[in-house]
């Protein structure tokens, strides 16, 4: 099936979308995200993303946005694209206006811009082996909790890794708490005990990641919603990212230092066999 776009309802090819070049989403940052995958054609967990974005727009001042009109315009061009595994993209920005700091003056339409493309399983072998990190200093803004399209030091943070021959990029604030990785949480476990940072301004609280806490308090795991030290993370039984496409994915090697024996541990695998056999349950 097609790879496809929607710019503001006018679906074509996904290389024939385009946007003006005055979008202060290209010009300024100025807009905000999601991605949300599909198995077995159904949108997972579609209502918290959409949830998230109404949070993210309030935030930014965009609560003018139709959000039943985006949430239409989401399902027909993911019902036009008919991928059973497929990973939406949607983009709200304010809209186009020459450059300029200040929002424009009468408001301007939004620019709603959506994306369909095929969702590729992830290698199994990551699953399997476990992949390497390396700790990257937190330089971003202080709300990283809203879902905006500004990611360059998320950028920046997953280059160094990809440069170091690791998977990912770990933040740590400069009080040397453990926050997240570029793209996904991260749980710590020690001693039978999971430790993931609390969702406030530091971190963006992932779907996957609430899902995963429910699931891990439901299999008689506890669960601690606080920040693990770097010092904690290094000497844990277990590390693992979690996220839309990571769901839950092994680190073994942090810095060039293996966690624990340098193998996958056998509560990630556990939780991953429970998150992906509530996928089918419900019906994903």
């Amino acid at each position: 099936m097609p790879e496809l776009a929607s710019v503001n309802g006018k679906i074509t090819p996904i290389d024939q979308a385009c946007v003006s070049i005055h979008d202060r989403g290209l010009v300024l940052g100025d807009g905000v995200y999601e991605v949300i995958v599909s198995y077995h054609d159904k949108l997972f967990l579609f209502d918290e993303h959409i949830a998230r974005l109404r949070r993210s727009l309030a935030y930014v001042r965009m609560s003018y946005v139709d959000v039943d009109e985006v949430v239409r315009l989401i399902r027909q061009v993911f019902q036009a694209a008919a991928m059973p595994r497929a990973k939406v993209y949607l983009q709200i920005t304010r809209g186009e206006a020459p450059r300029n700091h200040a929002f424009p003056v009468p408001q301007i339409k939004p620019n709603l811009i959506i994306t369909v493309r095929a969702f590729p399983e992830m290698d199994p072998a990551l699953f399997d082996a476990g992949i390497v990190c390396l700790t990257q200093p937190d330089l971003r803004w202080g709300r990283v909790d809203i879902k905006t399209i500004n990611l360059l030091p998320n950028c920046l943070a997953k280059q160094a890794a990809l440069d170091a021959g690791c998977h990912d990029a770990i933040f740590i604030a400069a009080d040397g708490l453990v926050r997240e990785a570029t793209a996904a949480n991260v749980f710590v476990i020690r001693h039978g005990v999971f430790l993931t940072h609390p969702a406030n301004e530091h971190i963006l609280s992932g779907v996957t990641r609430n899902c995963l806490i429910d699931l891990i308090r439901g299999a008689g795991w506890t669960v601690e919603e606080r920040a693990a030290t770097e010092q904690e993370m290094m000497t844990a039984d277990e590390v693992f990212l979690s996220g839309t496409t990571a769901e839950v994915l092994p680190v073994i090697r942090i810095n060039g230092r293996p966690i624990a024996d340098g193998q996958p541990g056998p509560i990630s695998r556990k939780l991953l066999g429970i998150f992906r056999a509530w996928i089918r349950q419900n019906g994903y």
